[in-house]
């Protein structure tokens, strides 16, 4: 069975879908692996490690995605590479697909069974496929480190015989994921670290990692079945506003990562919040991919309002590329080796199987996701 990993088309992605320890494992299963010329350069990976991984260098992109029984990549397809898929090729990576309706339509018309990172179930046999969870965690980390950078203060608190400095303020709002990372990582550099999260049920985890864990009354929130946050109604998101305004003021740093799978982002902090907070106070907003949680926010830029600095930078994964790319990699392998025929060396897509019945979005010239049907029928 072909499996073909092309270079990401973006320019500005440095991360890479497979490194060469993960091309080893699925030349050792059996498979054969076409990797186009310098595919993993930005990530520090050379032809010579991938060959000697066992994988065929090829600088046709064309032939070899044309060729393959199994393309991976990293971000979605640009449409036009859709077309070079031979029928019935099983295509993996990120695909947006609430988002990218005509790509989803084209992977249809193109009879190619379409798997969906984003879509990968969240449960404990596939925990270890969970690509959105493992590149969140690492989004965590940066902004944390990204925060400590620009502040205008040290986190951790100091005592020197020039007297004491207190410790920087810390405020994350989401406790998924994400945001957990950056309380971990906040707390490892010193910083006081105070956290909320529409789902009480994480209250145990923010406190174990040394976090306070500031309550709300919303009324009824939970999460899904999947474990993401239920979207708030507009009272909800007002009640809220007003509980973390106080917080938000007295703190150094704030960290959104709030997020509704599917949705554009809520926004959660207000230019009036903003306007309270302390000059020289650092907003990294997690969520300026999805539209954002705070207002103000520039997708791709640094913006300063009233002396506060808004972060709305992307791909925060993407600035640690290596573990970034080593991470991916094993979650992607990962997922063919659960559905990997030994015998017949080739991929066995198991449709009654709960992961393949998750993030399987298009087969035989059907959309047969559950999930995409579902939120199109919302729509």
């Amino acid at each position: 069975m072909k499996i073909a990993i092309p270079r990401e088309y973006e320019p500005k992605e440095k991360r890479v879908p497979v490194i060469p320890q993960s091309v080893a494992n699925l030349v050792k299963q059996g498979a054969e692996v076409i990797v186009e010329q310098g595919m993993g350069e930005t990530s520090l990976f050379t032809d010579e490690q991938y060959e000697k991984a066992g994988a065929r260098i090829s600088d046709d992109r064309k032939k070899i995605i044309s060729e393959a029984d199994i393309v991976l990549r990293l971000r979605k397809p640009p449409e036009a590479e859709i077309d070079w898929l031979k029928q019935d090729a099983i295509h993996i990576s990120y695909l947006d697909p609430f988002n990218e309706t005509g790509l989803i339509e084209k992977f249809k018309t193109q009879k190619t069974s379409a798997v969906s990172m984003e879509l990968i179930p969240r449960t404990t046999l596939a925990q270890k496929m969970d690509a959105l969870s493992s590149q969140a965690s690492l989004g965590g980390y940066v902004a944390v480190m990204l925060a400590a950078e620009r502040l205008n203060k040290i986190f951790p608190m100091m005592m020197t015989p020039a007297g004491t400095l207190a410790p920087s303020r810390v405020f994350i709002i989401g406790a998924g994921v994400a945001g957990l990372q950056a309380i971990a990582t906040a707390k490892r550099m010193g910083a006081r670290v105070e956290a909320f999260d529409t789902r009480t049920v994480v209250k145990e985890q923010v406190q174990s990692l040394g976090a306070k864990f500031i309550e709300i009354d919303l009324g009824e929130t939970g999460q899904t079945e999947d474990g993401y946050a239920r979207q708030l109604t507009d009272e909800q998101l007002e009640k809220q506003r007003r509980g973390m305004a106080k917080v938000c003021a007295q703190s150094d740093v704030v960290i959104t990562t709030a997020q509704v799978f599917g949705r554009k982002a809520p926004r959660i902090l207000t230019a009036g919040m903003i306007k309270d907070m302390k000059p020289g106070s650092i907003i990294v907003d997690m969520a300026a991919e999805s539209g954002g949680n705070v207002e103000g926010t520039q997708l791709g830029k640094e913006v300063e309002i009233n002396g506060i600095t808004i972060m709305g930078l992307e791909n925060l994964p993407g600035r640690v590329p290596v573990h970034a790319s080593q991470m991916y990699s094993s979650n992607l392998t990962n997922l063919l080796s659960h559905f990997w025929d030994t015998e017949a060396k080739a991929l066995k897509l198991d449709l009654e199987d709960e992961i393949i019945q998750g993030c399987l979005v298009t087969h035989q010239g059907e959309i047969i996701s559950n999930t995409l049907k579902n939120m199109q029928q919302k729509v």
